[in-house]
Order: C-alpha cells, then sequence, then structure tokens
C-alpha cells in the first residue's frame, strides 16, 4: 500500500513505479491465465499441466500418479510424489500415490500409514476409500467397510461403477446382506441407484430379495418397479413358491387361490407377473386407467387385427373356479367377440369364457375352469379375436375376479 503523499513524489519516480505496476499486473495476469489452463488440462492432459504450472502440488500430485500408473515401481514417481507434497502437504493424491507405490514394491508397513494420512487430508479421494474397504475386508470389519463404501458411495461420481457390481455379488453373505440393510435404513444418497442396479443386477436373485424383505421389516420402502424385477427373476429361476411368498410379504391380503386387482387399481411402469400386465404391440391399444378405489381396463384394436390383451399369471391349487366380471362398450358378432382364457405352463387350455356384448346384461360375464393337480402355474388372459368391423374392436372391463367356485348345498 502507498505511503501517504506518494502521489507528490518526483513523476520519473511515480512512471517507474506505474510501470513496474503495470509489468507486476501483466505477470500476474499471465501466470493466473497459466494456472486456470494447467487446471483445466490437469485430468486428461498432466504433462502439458505441469509444464504450465510446474509449481503447483496439486498438478504436480496429478501427474505423479499418471507415471505411476504406466510405472508402478519407478523411484522417480515416488521422488514427483514427495515434491508435490513439498510444494503442497495437503495434495492426497500425492499421499494415496506413494502409499500405492508402497504396496507395489511390498512395503505393506508403510502404505497403512500413508492411507491413513490420506484419509485426514480429504474423504473424497477414491483410491484411499477403496484402500479402506480392502482394509476393513481384510480385517473382517464389515461395519467399517460399508462405512468406506458409504463414504466413496457419496463423494464419487465414478465409485458406483466399481463397487456396485462388487456389493451385488456380497450380499448372498447374510452378515453382510445384514449390516447393508442397516446402512440402507439410513437412506444415504446412493440408495435408490444402488436398489434399482441390484434389483436387476443382483447376481443371486434370492438374496435380492432377502436384502429388499429385511428392509421392508425395517419399514423402508422399496419402489415397486424394483420388487417386481427381482419377482420375475425368481420365476424366471423357477422359484415359483419364493417368488409368491415375497410376492405375498408386501401386498397384504392376496390369495393365491384367487386373482388379484379385480378393479383394476394399480397400474404399475414395471408389473411383476402376479399383477395385471397389458400387451401394446402390432396395432393393439392398451391401458389401465387405475384409480385408487375403482379403474378400469381400456383395449382397441383396428380391423382384422387380434392378440392378447391382457394376462396374469395364476398359482391356482386344484379344483373348480369361476370366473365373473363386467365389460363395457363391446359390441361385437359373436365371432369376434373378445374372451378369458386359463392355460397351463405347457399351453393346455383349461377352458375359455367368451364375453357376451356388454348391452346385455349390464356388461356381466361369467364362467367356469377346472384345474388338474398337475398344473400347479397357469396364466389367465385376455384375448382379442379380429372383427371385420370398420371400427375393429374396441371396450372395457371394468372389473374380472377369478376365485374357487363353492359348490352349491343342498
Amino acid at each position: 500500500m502507498a505511503k501517504p503523499g506518494f502521489h507528490k513524489r518526483r513523476p520519473h519516480i511515480e512512471w517507474v513505479m506505474r510501470s513496474g505496476l503495470a509489468i507486476l499486473a501483466a505477470a500476474l495476469g499471465y501466470l493466473g491465465t497459466s494456472h486456470s489452463l494447467a487446471e483445466l488440462t490437469r485430468r486428461d492432459h498432466p504433462e502439458r499441466a505441469y509444464a504450465l504450472s510446474p509449481n503447483d502440488g496439486r498438478i504436480t500430485a496429478t501427474l505423479a500418479a499418471r507415471r505411476f500408473i504406466d510405472t508402478p515401481t519407478a523411484a522417480e514417481n515416488g521422488e514427483l510424489a514427495r515434491r508435490a507434497l513439498r510444494q503442497d502437504p495437503t495434495a492426497v493424491e500425492a499421499v494415496v500415490t506413494l502409499g500405492l507405490q508402497a504396496l507395489a514394491n511390498g512395503n505393506a508397513d508403510q502404505a497403512p500409514r500413508l492411507f491413513s494420512y490420506a484419509q485426514k487430508l480429504s474423504r473424497r479421494n477414491l483410491q484411499t476409500q477403496l484402500w479402506a474397504i480392502e482394509d476393513a475386508v481384510a480385517r473382517d470389519d464389515v461395519a467399517a467397510a460399508l462405512r468406506h463404501y458409504d463414504i466413496a458411495l457419496r463423494t464419487s461420481k465414478s465409485a458406483p461403477d466399481i463397487l456396485f457390481p462388487v456389493l451385488s455379488s456380497a450380499i448372498d453373505d447374510p452378515m453382510i446382506r445384514t449390516q447393508l440393510i442397516a446402512t440402507l435404513h439410513q437412506k444415504p444418497a446412493w440408495t435408490a441407484t444402488f436398489i434399482g442396479y441390484i434389483a436387476g443386477n443382483g447376481v443371486n436373485a434370492h438374496s435380492v430379495a432377502s436384502l429388499f424383505q429385511g428392509l421392508h421389516h425395517t419399514g423402508f420402502s422399496v419402489s415397486p418397479d424394483a420388487i417386481s424385477v427381482v419377482i420375475n427373476r425368481l420365476m424366471s429361476a423357477n422359484a415359483t413358491n419364493e417368488a409368491w411368498q415375497y410376492y405375498a410379504s408386501v401386498h397384504k391380503g392376496v390369495d393365491r387361490r384367487r386373482s388379484r386387482d379385480p378393479n383394476f387399481t394399480l397400474n404399475l411402469s414395471t408389473p411383476s407377473t402376479f399383477d395385471w400386465r397389458s400387451n401394446n404391440s402390432q396395432g393393439i391399444i392398451t391401458s389401465i386407467q387405475a384409480d385408487q378405489h375403482e379403474g378400469l381396463f381400456d383395449f382397441a384394436l383396428p380391423p382384422s387385427v387380434g392378440g392378447v390383451l391382457l394376462q396374469q399369471t395364476q398359482l391356482l391349487p386344484s379344483g373348480p373356479y369361476k370366473l365373473e366380471g363386467v365389460s363395457s362398450g363391446i359390441e361385437q358378432p359373436a365371432s369376434a367377440r373378445p374372451y378369458w382364457i386359463l392355460t397351463c405352463l405347457d399351453e393346455r387350455e383349461l377352458g375359455r369364457v367368451v364375453l357376451p356384448n356388454s348391452s346385455g346384461g349390464n356388461g356381466a360375464f361369467d364362467g367356469h375352469f377346472s384345474v388338474p393337480a398337475d398344473c400347479p402355474v397357469q396364466t389367465l388372459s385376455l384375448v382379442a379375436r379380429a372383427s371385420n368391423e370398420i371400427t375393429g374392436v374396441s371396450g372395457q372391463i371394468k372389473r374380472v375376479q377369478l376365485s374357487p367356485d363353492q359348490p352349491v348345498k343342498r
């Protein structure tokens, strides 16, 4: 800062001072620009960044880390990392590089000290957290490993790609699964992403279902889409009873002797095999127009087009069953009216119920099926037949229920 009266000095001295300040400002401007450019390029081009700003500890540390990848045991990489720490004692990347080099050179005693120091400097360095996870796993400290998983997944964008597959495989271990349930119950920021990932990518669908059920018991709400994906995976693995038990645990009051959601109150973006699944393909247009208390299933097909409109998997015990429901908007000749069909997994047909036109009997329909003992899994389907009517086939199902057919007592 200039002293008072500085402006009264001789003009040539003032000119010199102004020139010096101008040169200093230009130099600082260049250095600032060079540093900014170096900072922008240090990740993708650390050599170039180092040339632009060789005294920046973080940039030197990044170069040391990059060179370590190419030659892990080279002594000059350690020298470069130590230079970075002399330039900036908080350059965590340099400490990590020294720790990794210690591991590469077999200095197992030195590495923990370096990584512990890196952990104190920053919790945002992914390599530090990965080492901490490995260290905790080696000590059989599941809680500590998951704590570092949490830190890594909260602080690094690239962590999910590395850690989700490992964590998905690890849940086969009941102890890890129990600890992970406790972690997820706290709802860390990565919870929803992980649940979506593990539903479709967990190595073992049985373990994923156990994890989700454990979360349910803690009061945690797993997304309906994730639940459906796991149930469908269990069914694909022929784990029918486990799939049903999981479905029943999250849909209270369901009964395997009855079809579900008779009033179409659910419209799931990813339905499970035990939910209504509508078909939209080859000109078929369908939709479940759900309401919390009362919905409907709407369908429309162009002329000469037929096909399955709606399906739901059943696990009906052997015995007689009745189908009852209400339609609207169906007006077709007998040969083109839609029908309900119940089939076994081997495609054996257990019967059909052709829908009458909705104008008669207020749209009510009913019919009967008999399920044999050798058909433990069935599919209830609504099928449209091709119509020659210019308007094609359209209509609505307001209600449908498949349930045991109780004999009339005499």
